[in-house]
């Protein structure tokens, strides 16, 4: 028998038992399938395609029509894996937008849970959200739809407050209705405590090892970005496929390999 599609419910008890959960972005058709076929749990339709894909500096000028666009692309090529999507920038600056763009990326786009960035400032949104029955993913740390107002891409809760301030808007993005929560460009002692401490799963990014799965950008881990990040790995490196590099990084995941001391900054 074909194993059950993924779902947050799938995930949640993958954390119970101390499986670590597998994510890749993924941006059309094709890839969706080469991910689904290499076993990933989780696809995530990014806001990175403005960068990846579009090759702006940010992701600040993906629009909604672009990700509805993305997400149906990769809806079609996908049977197993759970499929997230982001809300892009501004796309939830009220809750009311919120829950009109997530519409739009559920019932066009055919996404099953919407991520959107944000502590404090979304924990309405989220609640409102998941009161009308749209599973959310939250997103702390780093958040690269801010880039402009911090000044760059720079690692978050490096010192006692900013961390403290982290931890309140992770348990608090949990008490609002969240089901997942990314974790991206902190330290791995912060990201480790903070995945021990919610019962909803959290997914690294330059977060460390200790976090309940990993994601990283699809085009970084196989070695297409000429300038890639710190916390990344290139797994198409010395294989001969790109469905050999997408098991590799299964595989090491899964494994608790990756991320190492080497792609582990903080």
């Amino acid at each position: 028998m074909p194993a059950a599609p993924i779902s947050v419910a799938t995930l949640a008890a993958m954390k119970t038992r101390g499986e670590r959960i597998t994510c890749l972005t993924c941006y059309d058709a094709s890839f969706a399938r080469l991910l689904d076929a290499a076993g990933l749990d989780v696809l995530l339709v990014g806001d990175s395609l403005g960068m990846v894909l579009q090759g702006h500096s940010t992701t600040v000028p993906v629009t909604v029509d672009q990700m509805v666009y993305h997400t149906a692309c990769v809806a079609r090529g996908r049977t197993h894996a759970l499929l997230i999507a982001d809300l892009p920038f501004l796309a939830c600056a009220t809750p009311e937008w919120a829950l009109t763009h997530a519409a739009r990326l559920m019932q066009e786009g055919g996404a099953q849970v919407v991520k959107l960035e944000g502590g404090a400032s979304v924990v309405e949104t989220v609640r409102r959200l998941t009161e009308q029955g749209v599973p959310v993913c939250a997103h702390l740390g780093l958040l690269p739809q801010s880039v402009n107002r911090i000044g760059g891409y720079r690692f978050q809760g490096r010192d006692p407050d900013s961390a403290q301030r982290i931890r309140q808007d992770a348990l608090a993005l949990q008490e609002a209705g969240a089901s997942l929560l990314v974790l991206e460009c902190v330290p791995a002692a912060l990201a480790e405590a903070i995945s021990r401490a919610l019962t909803i799963p959290v997914i690294g990014i330059g977060a460390g090892a200790g976090c309940d799965g990993q994601v990283l950008v699809l085009h970084d881990m196989l070695g297409l970005n000429s300038r890639p990040p710190r916390f990344s790995r290139d797994f198409l490196k010395g294989q001969g496929a790109v469905s050999e590099a997408l098991a590799a990084y299964v595989a090491a995941v899964r494994a608790g390999s990756f991320p190492g001391t080497e792609e582990t900054p903080y």
